[in-house]
């Protein structure tokens, strides 16, 4: 029985837009469209908080060429690897690309764009964690997005409810139990999602302005933010997945999250007490036009000189040597 405010799945003409060109027609997926609509509010989120913090603007884009091909092309291989029956089990083989069926794992995501951004980060001179810290509350944005897509592919439901706000799945489903009577809601496990990573990010905003959250500390609470949630709302979800010890793949990596999270937090409160001086590491800061005109037509001490020319030199990780007048901002 359908409850009087339950939530309607999309009419499934509204899965594909169908846009006419001169050669045809240009089919567009639903999934696709949110998960680029979170990519694009993320970017211009994650700029923002870089460019107040010291970095060249725009260099975001220098990021997310590297770390969004990564982290799709990681998502769909986590997905294949933790749902095999769905990829191996006779279906026609092509299907393993077929990403606008849906079937992008978030964790796949994640270990896909740190790759990415490792590289980038190691080209443009950004420091990991700066970027990391600066994405986080974007990151989660983005993923309440792209919760959307499940909904308009009528995909990853929970179990059976009572509730009034059940979702509704019809029969002909390939995901609708057997056994279960017509008309039967589900729990609308995207939609828990969506709440709980928009209240993230309010959360996560709030600690960083309160507590200074930085090399990595940011990231660290997102991490443990999304994996708490996602390990609740993994356990209710009927779609297959991989099973260890009994618990699914996907808790298991919710679980991990959370004590990267923690890893990460403590480490790093430990290592750097101090207020992160750049979100370069030394040697590669950037500086703006009129900085340099500046700089140019200043006379540089011998000080000066030997100071730049021994903080560039330093490893990553290591204190580097400065004056007094410096040490002070760091």
């Amino acid at each position: 029985m359908i409850a009087p405010i339950s939530i309607p799945s999309p009419d499934p003409e509204w899965r594909t837009l169908e846009i006419p060109v001169p050669w045809g027609t240009l089919n567009i997926q639903m999934y696709a469209l949110c998960i680029l609509a979170g990519i694009i509010i993320a970017t211009i989120w994650t700029s923002r908080r870089l460019t107040k913090r010291g970095a060249e603007p725009g260099i975001v884009l220098d990021v997310v060429l590297w770390a969004v091909p990564l982290g799709i092309v990681f998502a769909r291989l986590y997905h294949v690897v933790t749902h095999p029956d769905d990829y191996f089990a006779g279906q026609e083989w092509w299907r393993v690309f077929a990403i606008w069926e849906g079937g992008n794992a978030i964790y796949g995501s994640l270990i896909g764009g740190a790759i990415g951004v490792i590289i980038a980060c190691r080209l443009t001179g950004l420091r990991f964690w700066s970027f990391a810290d600066a994405v986080a509350p974007g990151l989660l944005l983005a993923q309440a997005i792209g919760r959307l897509g499940n909904w308009f592919n009528h995909e990853l439901f929970g179990w059976p409810t009572d509730l009034p706000w059940g979702l509704e799945i019809e029969s002909s489903n390939p995901a609708f139990p057997a056994g279960l009577e017509d008309g039967t809601l589900f729990h609308p496990t995207f939609l828990y999602e969506i709440i709980w990573n928009v209240v993230g990010v309010v959360v996560l905003l709030g600690l960083e302005r309160f507590f200074r959250l930085r090399w990595g500390m940011m990231f660290g609470a997102y991490l443990i933010w999304y994996g708490a949630g996602r390990a609740v709302f993994e356990t209710i979800r009927v779609d297959p997945s991989e099973m260890f010890l009994g618990i699914r793949s996907n808790v298991w990596a919710s679980f991990a999250a959370i004590v990267i999270g923690l890893v990460i937090i403590l480490v790093q409160r430990r290592r750097h007490p101090g207020v992160e001086p750049s979100v370069y590491r030394p040697g590669r800061e950037w500086k703006p036009a009129d900085a340099e005109v500046d700089s140019d037509d200043n006379t540089e001490s011998d000080s000066d000189s030997l100071d730049d020319g021994v903080e560039g030199e330093n490893e990553p990780g290591e204190t580097a040597a400065t004056s007094s007048s410096r040490s002070a901002s760091v």
